[in-house]
């Protein structure tokens, strides 16, 4: 299929645009990856970059083709708390229903959204982590 096609499948405005994503120049839109995955045939999580096994809650999100407006309308809940949560900075894990109403937006199960949050706190602590460098 050539990007011209591929475009026209999933509505973006041509071919240039798929040759930006393939490139890495420009990152298409959470409901452009839902509508890619769908045209490829395969899992909007391949479509994703995963620093590990687990996906974290912007993968998720991104595979769920939400944009974080859409996921916290749905949710009910403010958008500086969705982006700490996103972000790994959060203290303790939202109340059972906050989980249960991620999960059922996401449509993932509450496990892999707490799994999802794990992996979020994670990448935090390793991008805090000071690297070491020898002295010389």
């Amino acid at each position: 299929m050539t990007q011209h096609e591929l475009a026209h499948l999933v509505g973006a405005a041509g071919g240039e645009r798929i040759s930006r994503w393939e490139l890495g120049i420009s990152t298409p839109r959470p409901d452009f990856l839902v509508r890619l995955a769908k045209a490829l045939d395969i899992p909007a999580i391949r479509l994703v970059h995963l620093d590990g096994d687990v996906p974290d809650l912007r993968a998720l999100r991104l595979q769920a083709g939400l944009t974080v407006a859409d996921l916290v309308t749905s949710v009910n809940v403010a958008v500086p708390t969705y982006y700490a949560w996103e972000q790994g900075r959060w203290t303790r894990l939202p109340a059972p229903q906050s989980l249960e109403a991620l999960a059922r937006t996401l449509g993932e199960s509450v496990e892999v959204v707490i799994a999802a949050f794990r992996e979020a706190q994670r990448h935090r602590r390793r991008d805090e982590t000071p690297s070491v460098r020898p002295s010389l």
